[in-house]
C-alpha cells in the first residue's frame, strides 16, 4: 500500500456515487466505505477511485464471518 494520504478537503465533499450518501475513510485499508450502498472504494495513491465497478462488496465481509 502507498504511504499517501487522503486530502481531508477532498473526503469532506466526496460522497457515493450510486446513493450520493456519506463516506466512510477507512485509512488502514485505504477505501472509502459507502454503508448505504454496500460498497467499498479503493484509493489507490492518495486518489480515491469512486467507480461502482472497481468497488468491493461489504457484504462478503460481514457474512463469510
Amino acid at each position: 500500500m502507498s504511504g499517501r494520504k487522503v486530502d481531508p478537503k477532498i473526503l469532506e465533499i466526496l460522497v457515493c456515487p450510486l446513493t450520493k450518501g456519506p463516506l466512510d475513510y477507512d485509512a488502514e485499508n485505504q477505501e472509502l466505505i459507502s454503508r448505504q450502498a454496500g460498497l467499498a472504494y479503493p484509493i489507490h495513491d492518495g486518489i480515491p477511485i469512486m467507480l461502482p465497478d472497481e468497488a468491493r462488496s461489504l457484504d462478503n465481509d460481514k457474512r463469510s464471518k
